[in-house]
Formats: structure tokens, sequence, C-alpha cells
């Protein structure tokens, strides 16, 4: 257990604690702390890639079900997805921005057109991302009861806590569980929905029902996620807890460092003065009234 997972007694670990004002870091007035909602607001837009992630996913599966829809080819319509997966990340490289939400797409297409080609059933162009969703509903679910809720492993770097939420702040522990269990449940109820239509309804009717599931369930949960996490506890920011701590260990450096400098001029000092009281008397004339040979009689 690191230093930044120890359970703790501050305001940050209390359940009860609020996302308000009194949750400024030191140092911070309470008319400048950040708005809990807005904060996870902010996070949850970055996480998820917005509304243009949104549009990154649905685009592709759009125009694979248009362009089947009017002329049944499975190569144009599996080529027309794929070229436009390729075109949007491009766009995102040329612009310099985040190509995670794009490229996952890029792959999440591509699986599904190397799929429907392998098989020739232009149904199977959707299979991988409706087994794909089925796997992330059971991970969920799983990693929640185990104590480790995905969405909370997922957000935490995102919120710049990392772990700490798991025995430093079990009240945003228990938002995140709740959260998971939002996420692991639609997703459950979507693929309900999908896997009977995927054996029984023919590939373009799959396809705009797919398309109609693509929205409304992921903003479901974003809403819940948005929700559970505003009323939660502040995040701890073990970031800026290990460059305080750096800062911390640095300036004690530092002083140790200016002590021994201090003592080492110190004992140069004392030993400067010795040298010279030591090169005096041996150097120092005898008195003029004492006779040379240290003062004997000779006989």
């Amino acid at each position: 257990m690191t230093s930044y997972d120890r359970p703790t007694t501050d305001a940050h670990a209390h359940p009860d604690s609020s996302a308000g004002p009194s949750s400024a870091p030191p140092g911070q007035g309470a008319e400048d702390a950040p708005d809990g909602r807005q904060v996870t607001e902010a996070a949850l837009f970055e996480a998820f890639g917005g509304v243009r992630g949104m549009v990154e996913t649905v685009v592709p599966g759009l125009l694979f079900v248009t362009i089947f829809t009017i002329n049944k080819d499975l190569h144009v319509s599996a080529i027309a997805a794929l070229a436009v997966s390729l075109v949007l990340a491009a766009v995102r490289l040329v612009r310099k921005d985040t190509v995670k939400h794009a490229f996952s797409g890029v792959f999440g297409v591509a699986f599904g057109v190397v799929f429907a080609m392998m098989t020739g059933n232009a149904k199977d162009f959707y299979l991988p991302g409706m087994l794909y969703t089925l796997g992330l509903a059971v991970a969920y679910i799983v990693t929640t009861l185990a104590g480790v809720p995905l969405i909370g492993l997922m957000l935490g770097p995102v919120f710049k806590e990392n772990l700490s939420w798991r025995t430093r702040n079990p009240g945003r522990k228990t938002a995140y569980a709740k959260a998971s269990w939002a996420w692991g449940l639609i997703l459950l109820a979507k693929c309900a929905i999908l896997f009977p239509l995927y054996w029984w309804a023919d590939t373009t009717q799959l396809g705009w029902i797919l398309i109609a599931l693509k929205i409304p369930p992921f903003l479901l949960a974003v809403y819940l996620t948005w929700i559970f996490l505003a009323k939660a506890p502040p995040p701890i920011d073990v970031f800026a807890e290990m460059e305080a701590k750096e800062q911390a260990e640095e300036e004690a450096e530092e002083e140790a460092e200016e002590r021994r400098r201090t003592e080492r001029e110190s004992l140069d000092g004392v030993a400067d003065g010795l040298g010279r009281d030591l090169v005096q008397e041996i150097t120092a004339e005898p008195p003029a009234d004492r006779p040379p040979g240290g003062g004997r009689h000779r006989r």
C-alpha cells in the first residue's frame, strides 16, 4: 500500500463531504474553489470524447447501413465505413487532437469489415462491436463486485486521483461503484435487444436499430455517472501531493546541506585558528632576558 492509498481521516475521506467551496485545497480561498459539477463534467467530456467522440462512433456505422440499404453491396458499404473512419482519424492527427477515440473507432470498424468479409454475412459487420459491448458490460459488473469499479479505474487518472479513492476516499468509491453498475446494466439491456435481432432481423433492420441505440444509452450512462460523481466528495489530487512531497524532500535536503556546509566552515575556522596559534608559538623569539641554552650554568 503506497502512501497515496493509505487510509486517512481528513476531509477528503469523509463520505458526506461535499464538492463545494469547503473542498478548496490549502492556500486557495473558498471563493476560488472549482465547482465540483463543472470539474466532473469536464472530466467526463475528456474521458468519453464529448460530442465529437460520439459523432466519430456513429458515422461509420451509419454510412455502412445507409449504403447497404440502398445497394445491398457488402464490399462497398464496408470500404466506405472504413474509409470515413480513417478520414476522421486523419483529421484529428492534422489538428493534433487526441486520437484515442478516433483510432478506437478505426479498429472497431476494421474488425467489423474483416469479420463481415470473411463470413460473407453483412450482419457480421456489427458482431465485433456487439461482443465488445457485452464484454464491457460484464467487466463493469465484475470489477464492481471485486471492489475496483471499472469506471473508477478509467476516470481516476483523469481526475488526477489515480487509485486513492479505493482506500482514502470511500465516498468516491461508492459513487464509482454506482456509476459502474449503471454502465453495466445499461449495456446489458442494450445487448438484450441487439443479440436477438442479430438472429431474427435482417441486416438493414439490425443496422438501423443499432444506430438508434448508439447515443441514448451512452448519454444516459454518462448522465448518471455525472450525477453520482457530482454528489461525491472531491477527488484527492495525488499528483499535487507527490509534487508537494518532492518539494519538501528537496527543501529538507537543501537545509541539511546548508547545515553541513556551515559545520564544515566552522570546523575549518577552528582548525585555521589552531594552526595559526601553533605556528606563532613555534616561530616566536625567546625572551631577551633568557640566556641561550635554556639558562643552564656551564661548569
